[in-house]
């Protein structure tokens, strides 16, 4: 998530520098209340996004949603992926943005709430990027886990493993855990892997 990225992304878009809405994005992942959702995490997402970018049909969109997508980030609320592509949206139309570009980052960013059918190819490979975390080593997982804990230290341990249990559940009960022949290959049977232990230590 460096500056230099930033910029060649700005130039790439035919947008200004903007600086500015850079140190906005870089203060807002370096809240003190995120563990998990921070600047590592975009930046892990950018090195995904450099390995299949010729998969993608518009690259730069899918970069510049991903800058964007865990950008406001209360856990009290329940409306953060609306209010990152909302940022992103008045960012792109400050920059004189076209409406299908808008359009179209905006729905990648609400196809990260993950919970609705994807039709479209970006879409597809944006959400198996946020969720690529679940295919890592064993290791790796169970510390996402703890830092998404620490993100909702708020919630009575009772009830956050309740709902934590139900999200995986829903998650394990599908055919396919990720969405593209890409990540399938490279990290379905780890992730399920995961999530059955993950599911077996809520309970």
């Amino acid at each position: 998530m460096d500056e230099s990225r930033w910029r060649q992304l700005m130039l790439a878009l035919e947008f200004p520098l903007c600086l500015e809405t850079y140190q906005q994005l870089v203060n807002a992942y370096n809240q003190s209340h995120r563990f998990y959702h921070t600047k590592e995490h975009i930046s892990a997402m950018l090195r995904h996004v450099d390995l299949i970018s010729e998969k993608l049909e518009r690259p730069f969109l899918v970069e510049l949603a991903i800058w964007f997508h865990d950008a406001i980030y209360k856990p009290f609320s329940k409306t953060n992926e609306r209010d990152s592509a909302q940022w992103l949206t008045d960012f792109m139309k400050s920059n004189n943005a076209s409406k299908d570009f808008i359009d179209y980052s905006f729905q990648l960013i609400m196809a990260t709430t993950h919970n609705g059918d994807l039709s479209e190819n970006d879409e597809k490979y944006l959400v198996d990027i946020d969720l690529s975390i679940f295919g890592s080593s064993e290791e790796v997982y169970r510390e996402y886990e703890l830092n998404v804990r620490k993100e909702y230290r708020w919630i009575p341990w009772f009830l956050f493993k309740k709902n934590r249990r139900k999200l995986l559940e829903s998650f394990s009960n599908t055919d396919f855990f990720y969405n593209t022949e890409y990540f399938r290959s490279k990290y379905e049977k780890t992730a399920r892997k995961n999530l059955l232990m993950a599911i077996k230590r809520l309970k």
